[in-house]
C-alpha cells in the first residue's frame, strides 16, 4: 500500500540520506530548491545527475547504481520524468539499503510503485518531500 498517513510520512522523513535523482544545478528549479531545503534542514543529500560533477559542494553520481554500496542510502527522492520512473525502481530494487521511494509532485508509475513495494519499500507518490516537512514539523 502506498504511504499516505501523516504518521507514516512523519517516520519516513525521520530518515536522514536522501538520494536525489535528477538533483539540479539550477537554484530557480525545484528540483534545486527541494535538495537544498532538505541540506539546511539536516539531511544529508547525495546528488544523482549525469550532467553534473557536483551539486551542492558534493559529487554528484551520474545514477543510483554509482552510488557506492558503502553508502546507506534511506529515501530515493525522484525528479526525473513518470517514463523513467520503471528504471529507477529497476537501480532502487538492486540496492539492499533504500527503504523509500519518493516520487516528487506529479510522477507517478503505478506498475512501478506495485513492485517497490512489492520488494518492501515504502512508496510516496506525487508528493514533495519540502512541503510535507514543511507541513508535518512546522514549528
Amino acid at each position: 500500500m502506498p504511504v499516505e498517513s501523516d504518521a507514516e510520512l512523519r517516520e519516513l522523513l525521520g530518515l536522514r540520506t536522501v538520494a536525489v535523482i535528477g538533483c539540479s544545478t539550477t537554484p530557480e528549479k525545484d528540483a534545486h530548491e527541494g535538495p537544498a531545503y532538505l541540506l539546511e534542514h539536516g539531511y544529508e543529500v547525495i546528488p544523482i545527475n549525469p550532467n553534473a560533477e557536483e551539486v551542492f559542494g558534493r559529487e554528484a553520481y551520474d545514477s543510483l547504481a554509482d552510488v557506492p554500496e558503502d553508502v546507506d542510502v534511506d529515501i530515493v527522492d525522484v525528479f526525473r520524468p513518470s517514463e523513467e520512473v520503471d528504471g529507477i525502481v529497476d537501480e532502487v530494487l538492486e540496492r539492499e539499503d533504500v527503504r523509500v521511494l519518493w516520487l516528487q509532485l506529479g510522477i507517478s508509475d503505478p506498475e512501478a510503485e506495485r513492485r517497490a513495494e512489492d520488494a518492501g519499500i515504502h512508496v510516496v507518490s506525487d508528493r514533495c518531500m519540502k512541503i510535507e516537512h514543511q507541513r508535518l514539523h512546522a514549528p
